[in-house]
């Protein structure tokens, strides 16, 4: 195997690495292998399907493409090592050059060396968080939710009122033309709070189930549908049914249905819970504030491309995943805020560069400060781990791993770290 070494550019390095005929054989055979034991040819066994035979079923060049893929998981390690003591970071980035029947195979590898990190201090900063309090007008909320928990909907041949429960289809139009998304069967509308946009629900008082109702109203200007943001929409609406509701009594009798005392427990009960919300909420905003000023006191080299588009890679799957938690698609967000995702990302770039600028000074200052994860934390929590998905075979398997020791590792080195930080910097 023959490696070369490209230069040092905005602390990223490129490997050429070259396999010989010879080298790359034996990786053909395993990638033979692989694939005759997920494809099916009558009369050959399966994991026993010749070169030949394989070949003229999916092609070479999808043989040679998977013992490339073996070829590189086993020779990457060892190409690495080329670069000595390096200290490396983030995630290779590997492309085939060359790859082509009877001869040698080449590919690249493209990786980010960790750049200086000069911290000019990290601690005594005296970051005071701000003082915590509960409104009333919050434990009312908190109430009001609660009581919609409770209520008692009854069918009602009436006309609408104040205070009811309707189910709608719904019609929505901009110059006589349908709005994308902006049709809905069955949906519920509640009298007495905005729907879609402010005075939807005024619209249908007096109604009666099986009328219909023509109407328009404006978008507001900052709504999140940027196609329909700020301009007038029709709406065609039809009323399906009409619910009678009834709420019930602020009481203790009320409370002891969620098994309390009295509606001064619950009361007492929401407060300190609401309080609670409210220190993880500033623990994350105080967490922000410092390592924000620890980053402003650093000054960093350059920092590879490379690592702030993986960043903006995972922050965008953060988001993708987000969102789809919520039950939403993320090309209909996309569309909703009339961007691509390669725009998205483009936006994302400078949160992307401050994540990777905060990962590189946690790592700095964990090395300076010796912070460390001890084997028995580690193996401690796998066995936890274990324990919790013991019924997931494919987590088992992955739990067992080097890889994801090393990424607990990661995760728990930089916890410890901040920590510390907030034990050094924060007033109590």
């Amino acid at each position: 195997m023959n490696v070369k070494k490209g230069e040092i550019v905005k602390s990223q390095i490129e490997l050429t690495v070259e396999l010989s005929v010879d080298e790359f054989k034996p990786y053909i055979d395993q990638g033979v292998s692989k694939i005759s034991k997920e494809v099916k040819i009558d009369g050959f066994r399966s994991g026993k399907i010749p070169y030949d035979v394989l070949k003229g079923k999916i092609g070479e060049m999808a043989i040679l493409e998977e013992a490339a893929r073996i070829a590189i998981n086993k020779t990457i390690e060892k190409a690495l090592a080329e670069l000595g003591d390096g200290k490396l970071i983030g995630q290779p980035k590997v492309d085939i050059v060359k790859l082509a029947p009877n001869n040698p195979v080449e590919y690249k590898i493209s990786v980010a060396i960790i750049p200086e990190v000069a911290i000019e201090s990290y601690k005594d900063l005296k970051i005071k968080p701000k003082e915590i309090k509960v409104e009333e007008d919050e434990i009312t909320k908190t109430l009001d939710e609660l009581k919609e928990s409770r209520v008692v909907e009854t069918l009602a041949d009436r006309e609408v009122k104040e205070g009811d429960k309707v189910l709608v289809d719904i019609q929505m139009f901009h110059d006589n033309v349908p709005i994308e998304g902006g049709q809905a069967q069955g949906t519920a509308v509640l009298m007495g709070k905005d729907f879609l946009v402010p005075g939807f629900d005024k619209q249908l008082n007096g109604a009666k189930k099986g009328d219909h109702k023509e109407f328009s109203l404006p978008y507001p200007e900052d709504n999140y549908m940027k196609n329909i943001a700020g301009k007038m929409v029709d709406f065609k609406v039809d009323i399906k049914e009409v619910y009678d509701r009834k709420l019930p009594e602020l009481n203790d009798e009320f409370a002891i249905a969620f098994g309390l005392k009295s509606l001064k427990e619950l009361k007492e009960n929401i407060e300190k819970s609401i309080k609670g919300q409210k220190e993880q909420e500033q623990g994350r905003e105080t967490e922000k504030e410092l390592l924000d000023k620890i980053v402003k006191n650093t000054k960093f080299g350059d920092i590879p491309p490379m690592l702030i588009e993986q960043e903006g890679q995972t922050m965008l799957s953060e988001l993708e995943n987000g969102l789809a938690q919520q039950g939403a698609k993320f090309d209909d967000y996309l569309k909703s805020i009339g961007k691509s995702r390669e725009q998205l990302q483009i936006d994302m770039l400078p949160d992307a560069t401050n994540r990777v600028k905060v990962s590189l000074l946690i790592r700095e200052i964990a090395e300076k400060e010796n912070i460390k994860v001890e084997d028995k934390e580690i193996d401690e929590h796998i066995e936890h781990m274990k324990m919790h998905y013991k019924e997931n075979a494919d987590v088992i398997k992955r739990l067992g791993t080097p890889e994801y020791r090393n990424y607990f590792v990661n995760v728990q080195t930089s916890r410890k770290t901040i920590d510390k930080l907030l034990e050094w910097n924060v007033a109590k």
